[in-house]
Parts: C-alpha cells; sequence; structure tokens
C-alpha cells in the first residue's frame, strides 16, 4: 500500500500566493493607498477651499462643544477646557468617501461594465449566427436524408412535392 503524502506547509502556502486572487487583491491594495492620497489632496486643495469660502479653509476645525466653552492651546492647537465634537473632521471623511466612490465609479466600474456589456452583446450575435448556420445546415441534410430515402423507397420524398421546402419543380415519374 501507498500512503499519500500530505503537502507541506510551505507547498501550501506558496498555493495560496499563486493564486491569481491573492495577487489582484495586492494589486488592488498598493492601488488603493496610492488613490487615498490623491483623493485625499483634492480634498484638501479644492474641497476644503471651497468650504473656506464660507467659514474655515480647514474642515477638522469644525467643531462644537459638548460642555461649556471649548479653549485651545494657541501653540499646539490642543484642547484645553471644554469637550469638543469635531464634526468636521466627519464630514472632511464623508467628502473624501464620496469623492472617491465616484471617481471609481465613473473612471473604473461604468466603463468596465460598458466593455463588459458589448462583449456580452458580441458573443450572443456570434452564438445567434453560429445557431442559425446549424439550423440551416441541419434543414437541408434532413431534406437530403428524406430525398435519399425517398429515392431509395421509390417514392416520393416531402422535398420532392410542389409545395414543399426546397422544391425545384415537378419531378420525373420514377420507375
Amino acid at each position: 500500500m501507498s500512503e499519500k503524502k500530505e503537502p507541506s506547509l510551505l507547498d501550501g502556502f506558496k498555493a495560496f500566493l499563486m493564486r491569481g486572487n491573492v495577487i489582484d487583491l495586492a494589486v488592488a491594495v498598493v492601488i488603493g493607498a496610492a488613490f487615498t492620497k490623491i483623493v485625499n489632496s483634492v480634498v484638501e486643495g479644492v474641497i476644503n477651499p471651497l468650504v473656506g469660502a464660507i467659514g474655515t479653509q480647514d474642515l477638522n476645525r469644525y467643531s462644537s462643544c459638548l460642555s461649556g466653552p471649548c479653549g485651545y492651546d494657541q501653540e499646539t492647537g490642543e484642547v484645553v477646557a471644554g469637550i469638543p465634537i469635531m464634526w468636521g473632521n466627519v464630514l472632511s471623511a464623508a467628502l473624501s468617501f464620496l469623492i472617491t466612490a465616484a471617481v471609481v465609479y465613473f473612471l473604473m466600474v461604468l466603463p468596465m461594465a460598458k466593455y463588459l456589456a458589448r462583449q456580452a452583446a458580441r458573443k450572443a450575435e456570434k452564438e445567434g449566427v453560429a445557431e442559425a448556420m446549424e439550423v440551416s445546415e441541419l434543414e437541408v441534410l434532413k431534406e437530403i436524408r428524406d430525398e435519399l430515402v425517398a429515392q431509395r423507397s421509390g417514392t416520393a420524398g416531402p422535398a420532392s412535392r410542389e409545395d414543399g421546402p426546397g422544391t425545384t419543380g415537378p419531378q420525373p415519374p420514377q420507375g
């Protein structure tokens, strides 16, 4: 009897790393990190100044004090009195998320969906043409078969009738 050798831990790890989806995931994480920097710079360089036209240029500075007046250290910017609710941070993160989602959707998801739909339509069209060719070939082969059977038996087949498909006119009597 031969025993089946179990794969080693290292072989399993190597197989895991060599799977395509792991590599795709790693690429997505790296691109996502780089894309996050772009989105953050858009928020800080474009969105924050637009919001700054209304108030402060830094969304992170928008806050409300939960208890009493909030006091900040002028040098460090740390809270020295009160309990601030930093709703500007939430607003900034929400804007970053919306911008990221919009860019991903309009520049990646939507074009890919349109491309895949065109590919599916082309494939369906090719399959439809191939199916039509198969059907017409099948019909021709059936007519040939029926004609051969009719010739062997000495009777007129369905293809030799004047009203049948593939008729070329009256056939001479066989005999």
